[in-house]
């Protein structure tokens, strides 16, 4: 009874303790859960002696995709604040052990007119730099693959920034140009509008559309101008011509930032099996993203059915904030998103597993990686709230029989490697 209650005085004394052995707790289970451990790839399994704790605390963790920027510029949300309903801050991503994000500079074109992208591009691109300004101690901005891993020997949180949408160029090279200069690292050709030079697969059936049949002229020169700079090239969103017209222009690796698996889940956003053997032949990466409707067939066709009502209500809150001569501030119509998604409920976690898991025997292990879409999505899968779950990735990873150096790959690995071998492809010199 003593033991008993020096345990409890101690666990009331150090949360810290407390969360650790939660967490410990919480991977045991999944790894109860998850099907039994098997070969991959011509490895035994892992013995259960290995820690998967340890390995995912000793990993250098990198998400390609968040849209947090959208929180800084709009609720005047600082990242290192309590995370008052989003998915990813500072706290959630130490708990996790995240060491970089890429954080999404994505501008609503249904919000933003077309020649007004640039502007509000620059407004989230400051809103980010202002996080590092803000938290020097904290945060550091990243512009290399080397320079995260300085970052994370210092014990800082490594910033990067990603284009989400080539609208936000404005068909200009020129602002391609500054958008690098400020910082950017990648840029998504597309997001789920079509734009001047580049299919997207969000509208490609629609067909009061105007379609270029994947990339125009200049669009190939984006690609091209993003190679020569040492930017990665990302192809989620894109329609499947448009991505193999990035395959067969492209110099340089190619990463999908946030994406999964089209042979899994019936999504036009997600990568066919030819298209991850492509990424693969082409040395790049594909991150697995966390959206239900990308991860969860089931899922993907309750949120499809819900589409005209949900429409409906989006369609209201755009006429509401129209009357102000506002645009729908990303929040309001999330909030919306959030509760339609409520009535769904949320999709196995294991559907997730299952779209790594593919990825991987598709692809490859040195060709997956991390894009969560957290503060851009209305719902993460069962098990994930934060950025602070991330290491339940990891065991039910290995709870499948994949060794700890095939996580230090998927974590950031992978995606460490593809950013500097896309660095070193620059020519700058042109």
């Amino acid at each position: 009874m003593v033991l008993i209650m020096k345990k409890l005085s101690l666990l009331a004394y150090a949360p810290s303790l407390c969360a650790a052995l939660l967490m410990t707790f919480e991977m045991s289970a999944i790894a109860q859960a998850t099907p039994a451990a098997k070969q991959t790839h011509g490895k035994k399994a892992m013995s259960q002696t290995v820690d998967p704790l340890a390995v995912h605390q000793s990993a250098i963790v990198v998400d390609t995709h968040a849209d947090t920027p959208q929180r800084f510029v709009d609720e005047n949300w600082n990242f290192t604040d309590p995370l008052n309903g989003g998915m990813l801050n500072y706290d959630s991503a130490r708990k996790g052990n995240l060491a970089a994000q890429f954080f999404s500079i994505w501008v609503d074109p249904g919000q933003y007119p077309a020649k007004e992208s640039a502007h509000r591009t620059l407004s989230l691109i400051d809103g980010t730099l202002e996080q590092v300004r803000k938290a020097p101690d904290k945060l550091q901005l990243c512009l290399t693959s080397d320079d995260i891993i300085t970052a994370h020997k210092s014990g800082r949180f490594a910033v990067l920034m990603g284009i989400e949408g080539g609208h936000s160029i404005e068909n200009d090279l020129g602002l391609l140009r500054d958008f690098y200069r400020l910082g950017v690292r990648y840029m998504t050709l597309t997001w789920s509008n079509t734009n001047d030079w580049a299919d997207s697969s969000g509208d490609i059936n629609d067909t009061t559309i105007t379609h270029h049949n994947g990339l125009t002229p200049f669009g190939k020169q984006v690609v091209q101008e993003m190679n020569r700079l040492g930017m990665m090239v990302d192809i989620s969103h894109v329609s499947d011509k448009t991505f193999w017209d990035v395959i067969a222009t492209t110099r340089a690796p190619v990463i999908a930032s946030h994406s999964s698996a089209r042979a899994l889940t019936q999504a036009p956003r997600n990568l066919t099996d030819e298209m991850l053997q492509a990424v693969a032949k082409n040395d790049g990466v594909v991150m697995v993203n966390f959206f239900p409707a990308f991860i969860d067939e089931s899922w993907r066709l309750a949120w499809a059915a819900q589409g005209p009502e949900r429409k409906k209500a989006l369609d209201a809150l755009a006429a509401e904030y129209k009357a102000k001569g506002l645009p729908v501030p990303y929040t309001a119509s999330d909030r919306i998103d959030r509760e339609f998604a409520a009535k769904i409920g949320r999709a196995p976690f294991n559907s997730l597993i299952d779209h790594f898991d593919h990825v991987i025997k598709v692809a490859g292990i040195d060709h997956v990686g991390i894009g969560t879409d957290f503060d851009g999505i209305p719902v993460p899968p069962d098990g994930i709230d934060s950025a602070a779950d991330l290491p339940k990735i990891t065991a039910a990873l290995m709870a499948r029989g994949y060794t700890a150096d095939d996580m230090k790959k998927l974590l950031g690995g992978n995606l460490l490697r593809v950013f500097r071998a896309v660095q070193l492809a620059a020519d700058k010199s042109k």
